[in-house]
């Protein structure tokens, strides 16, 4: 694999678990949510009224406590993709960073002498998000060139390019922690029946298609001979795409103000 393609994506994978972490967050304070509707639609779909989550005012799960977590499986895997991500930061800072203390683009390790435990995480009390940033600023070589000083003389640079082999283990762990994410939100590549919910035109089952860079879809097993009012796929069988999905939904008599 070439540089420029492991560079892409290592910022792909970095810039999916910051837009799916606010997903995360909300799946450890919910109950496991079911197969059907998909979790993009509910979440489109929900009351108009509902508080976004700011994920950068979160504090890290690591350190908060978590006395009765809902869904216990989505908070072991954000506990462990905030671990992988940070650590992944503590690597690349260790090899890279020139910053000096109080520069804001500096990644400050831990300091278990800290009076506090937020001043102990270091730069890991601003959490995932912040981290993902970083991360891809050294991947993308960021603030890399001298810089001058106010005699006008060169000044190194906060951080060194950052060498191949770092770029790699860079690129594993983002894609490591991604694919965790998703796998946990039921936001991966995946076929599945949707459960007790047979097509409403036909009697057909019907089955969810997911894919992380793709929006969900539905398709029916009965063939051309379903008369749902939708397009069909290259194989025949009659397809829910993004937009027409509320429609099928509708149609099963799903309540998306309480499947949300």
């Amino acid at each position: 694999m070439n540089y420029a393609t492991a560079v892409h994506e290592t910022v792909a994978a970095l810039r999916s678990i910051r837009e799916q972490w606010a997903e995360l967050l909300l799946a450890i304070e919910t109950p496991p949510a079911d197969v059907w509707p998909p979790r993009q639609l509910a979440h489109t779909l929900r009351a108009g009224d509902d508080e976004p989550l700011v994920v950068e005012d979160r504090a890290p799960l690591v350190l908060r406590e978590h006395p009765a977590p809902l869904n216990v499986d989505a908070l072991d895997a954000g506990l462990a993709i905030e671990r992988q991500v940070f650590a992944l930061a503590d690597t690349l800072a260790a090899a890279v960073q020139h910053a000096s203390h109080g520069d804001p683009r500096r990644w400050d390790f831990q300091n278990p002498g800290a009076a506090d435990a937020r001043g102990a995480a270091g730069s890991r009390a601003h959490g995932l998000h912040f981290a993902c940033v970083w991360v891809e600023g050294r991947v993308l070589d960021e603030d890399t060139e001298p810089e001058q000083q106010l005699d006008g003389a060169p000044a190194a640079p906060p951080f060194a390019p950052l060498p191949p082999h770092l770029l790699h283990e860079a690129r594993r762990t983002a894609r490591i922690a991604e694919g965790r994410l998703l796998r946990t939100l039921g936001l991966d590549q995946r076929t599945t029946p949707v459960p007790d919910r047979p097509c409403p035109w036909c009697g057909g089952e019907l089955t969810l298609h997911t894919d992380p860079h793709e929006a969900p879809s539905v398709t029916c097993a009965t063939g051309p001979t379903c008369t749902a009012p939708v397009g069909m796929t290259r194989t025949g069988r009659r397809v829910w795409e993004w937009g027409d999905l509320p429609e099928l939904i509708a149609a099963l008599g799903v309540d998306m103000a309480t499947a949300a």
